[in-house]
């Protein structure tokens, strides 16, 4: 069962700036540590009226949000906080006009704010091949051009699904052999069973190593199981990610443009992977500040 985090969760636990700030301190340096200024283990304490902490044996201050996306920002840190909340808890995203719109500040914050916690995600997910029983399924998104057939004018997203595990996903340039091998290549290990559509460009994945099996959705099969390497073969997984990410974009986003694709794809992805335990998710984001 997942860790529900609710908002009063969230207010008990971040009444004010201050509480917010000793969170920081907390994540980033602890109660205690060794003072980068006199190289002696000490305790540091809360200067009034400032971001700062001073230690308590050469009194040389530190400051928990410098280099983190809280520096500089005169947007105040439970606001900051609650907007990690709100992207941890959504299901289909949060637009800048929602946090514009709860946070009270102007669009131009709101989405600055929106950028900084997707990147942020992007960060905290980090890089590991996919194993075992992989599935990779391409998609078209948005662009909608009138008389246009097929992906004109879409931007093509490529998922990669670890049953079991991990989600991978990201923007491709097209869907030939030469981009979709390649990402099979760098996000996949050698050895591991892939299981796709009847797209041609994954024809040479057998000779890659890989243990390649398909369906074929152009003749209604979604399911096929291999008995010759007891393997089950299907992309529901990936598109069941597919399916929530363009109703996401269609009601929450209305339009996401290529250029920031990506950025939506690894927010997805984050809470994809991470969906399990909500207070998790959120300590996980505060301490990759």
């Amino acid at each position: 069962m997942a860790d529900k985090f609710t908002v009063r969760d969230f207010f008990n636990r971040f009444p004010d700036d201050d509480s917010c700030l000793h969170h920081v301190m907390e994540v980033r340096f602890g109660a205690r540590h060794v003072c980068q200024s006199c190289d002696q283990e000490a305790t540091f304490h809360k200067l009034a009226n400032r971001k700062a902490y001073a230690c308590s044996r050469c009194g040389d201050n530190l400051y928990p949000c410098a280099g983190t996306i809280f520096q500089d920002s005169r947007t105040s840190l439970q606001l900051w906080f609650y907007a990690i909340y709100l992207f941890v808890i959504t299901r289909h995203g949060v637009s800048g006009k929602e946090l514009q719109r709860t946070l009270g500040v102007t669009y131009k914050t709101a989405w600055r704010i929106a950028k900084q916690i997707r990147t942020l995600m992007g960060e905290v997910d980090g890089f590991e091949k996919l194993r075992g029983h992989v599935e990779i399924d391409e998609a078209y998104i948005g662009g909608y051009i009138k008389g246009g057939q097929g992906g004109r004018g879409k931007t093509i997203a490529v998922g990669v699904k670890e049953r079991g595990g991990r989600m991978i996903a990201g923007v491709a340039e097209d869907t030939t052999t030469n981009t979709l091998r390649g990402i099979v290549h760098q996000t996949i290990e050698p050895g591991s069973t892939v299981s796709t559509d009847e797209l041609p460009a994954y024809n040479l994945l057998t000779s890659d190593g890989y243990q390649h099996g398909t369906v074929k959705h152009g003749a209604k099969q979604y399911v096929r199981y291999d008995d010759t390497t007891d393997a089950l073969h299907h992309v529901n997984n990936v598109e069941t990610f597919w399916g929530l990410f363009k109703k996401s974009i269609a009601s929450t986003h209305i339009h996401v443009s290529p250029k920031y694709m990506g950025l939506y794809l690894r927010e997805f992805t984050f809470r994809s992977n991470h969906r399990e335990k909500q207070n998790a998710m959120f300590d996980l984001l505060i301490g990759a500040v």
